[in-house]
């Protein structure tokens, strides 16, 4: 299992573009193939960073799951609205491997 992590540097003045098309990607990524843990967008400091996270078994695994993602009717108008609406101004991408597991149990204070 990798995750892959995106960072995105958006339009300070387009934060509610961003939050649409995250809400898309919440429904065409896991019909896709991938394990959406979630988009975050800007709540307090920086106004222009948002990040989505989502886990994936395999690079090959990815391959597969992005040709699904580009021929998705959602996929593809999401791409096209982001393009249109120009409210992302760079993406990052890297894909890593939790070393830390098996976490140790939750314990509330």
């Amino acid at each position: 299992m990798i995750t892959c992590f995106i960072r995105y540097e958006i339009d300070p003045f387009k934060k509610e573009e961003f939050a649409e098309y995250a809400r898309n990607w919440g429904q065409a990524i896991p019909r896709c193939g991938a394990d959406l843990i979630g988009y975050f967008g800007p709540h307090e400091g920086s106004a222009t960073t948002a990040y989505a996270v989502y886990n994936i078994d395999s690079l090959a695994a990815y391959e597969a799951y992005r040709t699904r993602l580009m021929a998705d009717p959602l996929g593809q108008e999401n791409y096209a609205f982001s393009k249109r609406e120009r409210f992302i101004l760079k993406e990052d991408r890297i894909f890593l491997k939790n070393v830390s597991m098996p976490h140790g149990a939750l314990v509330k204070p």
